[in-house]
């Protein structure tokens, strides 16, 4: 380990922070688009069920084969990369939001109503809060799945630690593909991690487990 180290360690920074930064890109824009988008839904539920549908039939799509169809649309490097982890991300984050918020209760939104809060008031102040366990439970499974896909980048030149584990592979080197692995098991670990304290600080206190 020491000697990987040694002679890998600048690079293993490299490529995690490589692994991190088109993860988080990717993730966040799925949160910026997913989340709005779940809540959007819940006013429509013929369309919800279109949507969701054709969010499931994207994740379907072959990790290599959909970032292989990025290619010709924006050529190699990190932005097919980021543009094929984003489509990734948005079924779990769209999924959850939408039961999350379809699960909170009639009598609490009707409470709202009878508060006088508009129906902008009611989801930020009501719905939101109490939804926020399972829209968290959908970003967090979904910031694991972006991490772990985002070594398969290293094909299009998207660079991460999948560079690590694929030269590992075609050279025979089985330091290499333990020094990729464990890095992106551990910044799995870590986001997961972090989004859960996150979780716990955006939950309603009477919600929290």
């Amino acid at each position: 380990m020491f000697a990987f180290l040694n002679a890998h360690g600048s690079e293993l920074i490299t490529k995690t922070w490589e692994q991190l930064y088109i993860s988080a890109i990717a993730l966040g824009l799925g949160v910026i688009v997913a989340v709005p988008l779940g809540i959007l839904l819940t006013r429509f539920p013929k369309t919800a069920k279109v949507v969701i549908g054709l969010a499931s039939m994207l994740q379907t799509v072959p990790s290599l084969a959909l970032l292989a169809l990025m290619i010709p649309l924006f050529g190699i490097g990190k932005v097919p990369a980021i543009v094929a982890l984003f489509i990734y991300s948005l079924l779990p984050i769209l999924r959850n939001t939408y039961i999350g918020m379809e699960d909170v209760d009639p009598v609490l939104m009707d409470a709202a109503k009878g508060m006088g809060m508009t129906a902008m008031q009611s989801i930020r102040q009501v719905e939101v809060p109490l939804a926020m366990p399972v829209i968290m439970a959908g970003i967090r499974l979904s910031a694991i799945y972006v991490i772990a896909w985002a070594t398969l980048a290293s094909y299009i030149g998207a660079g991460g630690l999948g560079d690590l584990i694929f030269n590992g592979l075609n050279l025979f080197q089985p330091d290499l593909i333990i020094g990729g692995t464990i890095p992106v098991t551990i910044l799995a670990l870590i986001v997961d991690w972090l989004l859960g304290r996150l979780e716990y600080h955006l939950t309603p206190a009477s919600e929290r487990a």
